[in-house]
């Protein structure tokens, strides 16, 4: 059994979603504000999404929020982050970026992942 009980669960998912959430605000107005990250993408060769990927980062924010509340929203937010952050770490890897600056990118799909499944299995709850 993954969690000893029902308060547990919900005392871990509530923590990895705020962690997220806060995180993916940070990461949208940063993608959306910053010159750095002006820069980074067109190293990327991606900067036409820069936008793109600052408003999705900010909706996955807000939906992990929401979660907390009407778990859907968590459900669709987090996976949605995960594919995005997949994304995100495959561009990493395909510019030939150091590991070290891919790992950002894949430990926040793998956290999102982690937080869509622990959602859908105890979906009932």
């Amino acid at each position: 059994m993954l969690f000893a009980n029902f308060k547990e669960y919900m005392l871990v998912t509530k923590a990895i979603i705020l962690f997220s959430a806060f995180s993916f605000v940070f990461f949208g107005i940063s993608c959306l504000f910053s010159n750095f990250m002006v820069l980074e993408f067109k190293r990327y060769d991606l900067e036409k999404f820069r936008v793109l990927v600052g408003f999705l980062q900010l909706i996955g924010a807000v939906g992990l929020l929401l979660g907390i509340f009407h778990k859907n929203w968590a459900i669709l937010a987090s996976l949605g982050l995960a594919i995005l952050m997949v994304f995100g770490f495959m561009v990493r890897i395909k510019i030939k970026d150091p590991f070290l600056l891919a790992l950002p990118s894949l430990f926040y799909a793998i956290i999102n992942l982690i937080l869509f499944v622990i959602l859908i299995r105890f979906e009932n709850d």
